[in-house]
């Protein structure tokens, strides 16, 4: 969840980490600290709050002429917000900063405070840094070698130790962190974005893999303390792709991006008219053997799953399973040698849904990942690997990132169709081109997006509110209420409409507000029928509806319109006024679009 980046090099070190920190902040911004390395001694600057805090008052401070150094930003687990419990953590001759979980510190602290060490903060990450001070012989790599060794839970590190003032050491284990290269420079980070500005050469850290940074180069150790060679990638985002662009915030902008982001992630993977995924074990072949598939993801990943479910099963007539991630792996699953599990995130490193993956193949099954971060952990353990191309998606409510996860579900139940024998080329060749259109049509509904900033106006100061829908509408309900509370802070809840008369409408009274989805064709009139109910009852209605139905007078105070498109793929452009309802919402009362409270963006922690 945390964010951590390390710099060694030429330039002026806590620049480097302040400029890395903002990029990395929509991991955890309830407080951010620096350790800066210079002339032998370790001086740590640290302030609960957003960085800004942490900038000013480096900014008031005498310039500090340290060309190493760690930084982090954090979303607190062991100890609440505060600046004692802020990274870094330092013992006498070492500082690091840590982005995980100790699960055995309790044991940790226990034996390290009969040895005479005491501790100011509630955190797991202390323990882990007087431990490593207790180890610390003069030797790096053998302390932190010998540190780990008694630690259980997750980690990603960054290392400096006051008596190797030119070095910052990284190690993980679950938690992701990569390597930067650089001329005469090197980084590490949490994520790509924190080193865009300076290189976009890097190397991921495999489980175990501990790397010894200097500004001339970095060498890679596995568990053992061999040396390893790495594999150097090539970041394929630009500045720009990270930054605002204009946008008041980067929701905004990034739900502007979709045309773009569903062009890229759709084109490639279309040939003569039908879905083509150019993975040579991923065929026809294999595809006709499959006997069940199971979704896993968490949030509006799972979400999307959902929506890939019903068209999984309404295309190619076999059984489909969502399950939440940290769900799935502790009800003991039955998965079958011939089961598919479908591993959807972002990331590529939600923790639990990476553990969900390794159970999925432990069991036998073959795993496929859908995910948008080349060689993410996901990614290099999964049999099979269909990258979406969202590029970097900063908010952390997620929007682009759905909508391609959306996109890569139905070229996958359109391909899979096909190989069952469910549905002909000809079938499919329309769905697809009605696919490759989405981008267009999105595009237009984003030309004018008044009628939605209204919306919000008429219902900023609500405190509760429900969601409807049946079929895809109700996985959409799901995802428009996700949102809604995420950043806005309303109360929001999402119901199947038929679900109503079993306790729900109870809730209904004078002036509630009720969001209704009322695209799918099939139930179009029973879904009316239950919003009549609520409005029976005194809900003030937002009625959401394809383009060119007839609707009753009395069912809606507020019609949205969207365009024509295929019933099965509706929720590629329903998706679109749900996320600008909350994106407004949450503008106008006056909440942190991109940084809403208690979130972060990567859930690394289980």
């Amino acid at each position: 969840m945390c964010g951590i980046v390390g710099y060694t090099g030429k330039r002026n070190c806590s620049e480097v980490l302040l400029d890395g920190l903002s990029k990395l902040e929509y991991r955890g911004y309830d407080s951010a600290g620096v350790a800066l390395v210079e002339n032998g001694n370790i001086e740590v600057i640290k302030a609960q709050g957003r960085l800004q805090i942490l900038a000013n008052i480096l900014a008031k401070r005498p310039p500090i002429n340290a060309s190493c150094g760690i930084g982090h930003t954090r979303w607190a687990t062991h100890g609440a917000p505060s600046d004692v419990n802020s990274h870094p953590h330092s013992g006498a001759r070492v500082s690091l900063v840590h982005n995980g979980i100790i699960e055995n510190y309790i044991s940790l602290k226990e034996k390290l405070s009969a040895k005479g060490y005491t501790f100011v903060s509630q955190t797991d990450t202390e323990v882990l840094v007087k431990l490593l001070d207790y180890n610390y012989k003069g030797d790096p790599m053998a302390a932190i070698m010998s540190t780990l060794a008694k630690v259980r839970g997750s980690y990603a590190l960054a290392i400096v130790f006051s008596d190797f003032p030119d070095k910052i050491f990284g190690v993980r284990k679950e938690s992701p962190l990569i390597i930067g290269y650089g001329e005469d420079e090197n980084f590490l980070a949490s994520d790509i974005p924190a080193l865009l500005k300076y290189t976009r050469s890097y190397s991921i850290l495999e489980e175990g893999e501990i790397a010894e940074c200097t500004r001339t180069g970095i060498t890679v150790y596995n568990e053992f303390g061999t040396p390893v060679k790495k594999e150097i990638l090539t970041a394929d985002w630009d500045m720009e792709a990270a930054e605002k662009g204009g946008y008041p915030h980067f929701m905004l902008k990034e739900i502007h991006e979709q045309p773009t982001a569903l062009n890229a992630t759709i084109n490639p993977r279309v040939e003569n008219g039908l879905p083509e995924f150019h993975i040579p074990d991923l065929d026809d072949s294999y595809l006709s053997t499959i006997e069940n598939i199971h979704i896993v993801a968490c949030g509006t990943a799972m979400h999307a799953g959902m929506v890939g479910k019903t068209a999984i099963e309404k295309l190619a007539r076999i059984p489909a399973m969502v399950d939440i991630a940290s769900e799935f792996r502790y009800r003991d699953p039955l998965i079958k040698e011939n089961d598919l599990v479908i591993i959807i995130s972002q990331s590529g490193e939600t923790l639990d849904t990476l553990a969900a993956l390794k159970l999925a193949k432990q069991r036998g099954a073959k795993t496929l990942a859908v995910v948008n971060v080349v060689g993410s952990s996901i990614a290099r353990a999964a049999d099979y690997v269909l990258y979406t191309h969202a590029g970097p998606e900063i908010a952390v409510a997620s929007t682009k990132a759905y909508s391609v996860q959306l996109s890569i579900m139905y070229l996958f139940a359109l391909r899979l169709a096909l190989a069952k024998g469910c549905i002909t080329e000809s079938a499919c060749k329309d769905y697809v081109t009605q696919l490759q259109a989405i981008p267009a049509q999105i595009e237009k509904m984003l030309v004018d997006t008044d009628n939605i900033k209204y919306l919000a106006s008429q219902f900023m100061n609500t405190e509760h509110l429900f969601f409807l829908g049946r079929g895809f509408d109700y996985s959409l309900s799901l995802e428009g209420s996700l949102k809604l509370k995420e950043i806005s802070y309303i109360h929001s809840e999402a119901y199947a409409a038929g679900e109503l008369k079993h306790g729900t409408i109870s809730l209904i009274v004078e002036g509630t507000p009720v969001v209704a989805l009322a695209t799918q064709t099939d139930v179009f009139e029973k879904t009316i029928s239950n919003v009549k109910e609520t409005k029976a009852r005194g809900a003030r209605v937002i009625l959401l509806c394809r383009e060119g139905v007839t609707v009753p007078d009395d069912v809606a105070d507020f019609t949205v319109e969207i365009p024509k498109t295929a019933d099965l793929l509706m929720p590629l452009l329903l998706i679109i006024p749900l996320q600008l309802f909350a994106y407004y919402m949450s503008v106008l009362r006056g909440c942190d679009v991109d940084k809403p409270r208690n979130l972060a963006k990567s859930v690394t922690v289980e």
